[in-house]
């Protein structure tokens, strides 16, 4: 369905004006009222007219439900939101989980890297590679 801006608008007034002249402008804007007026009557009736013949259990009935993307949405995916959102809430309790324990690994391997880093200096002081002040082999 087009959309009509303010921009196009504006040039459909000022191409009626040019065209009609300022004098038939409000004429023929009460004939395109009721034109719309008539066939907004005519799609009503219709719905009116569909909806009693198909009888109570349709009673709802809207034109955006013979859609088939709108009739697919409401009739099978509704069915299956409650599921899906189930699994979402069950998804977002193991994600959490998840970053807990990913936080807890992070730690982990902070403590161990550094452990590491002392035992290697450890290491450098025992094979000479580092100078110390006092002898380690001497205590």
């Amino acid at each position: 369905m087009p959309s009509f801006g303010l921009p196009e608008i504006i040039t459909l007034v000022v191409l009626a004006i040019i065209m009609f002249g300022p004098e038939k402008i409000p004429e023929l804007s009460r004939k395109a009222a009721r034109i719309i007026h008539f066939l907004r009557n005519i799609a009503n009736n219709a719905q009116d007219q569909l909806r009693a013949e198909l009888g109570p259990e349709y009673a709802d009935l809207e034109l955006r439900d013979l859609n088939p993307k709108n009739f697919v949405q409401k009739h099978l995916l509704d069915d299956i939101q409650a599921d899906i959102d189930d699994i979402k809430s069950d998804l977002s309790e193991v994600r959490t989980d998840l970053d807990g324990n990913a936080r807890d690994a992070r730690m982990l391997g902070e403590d161990v890297r550094h452990e590491l880093e002392q035992a290697s200096q450890y290491d450098d002081v025992a094979s000479g590679a580092v100078s110390v002040p006092f002898d380690v082999d001497a205590t």
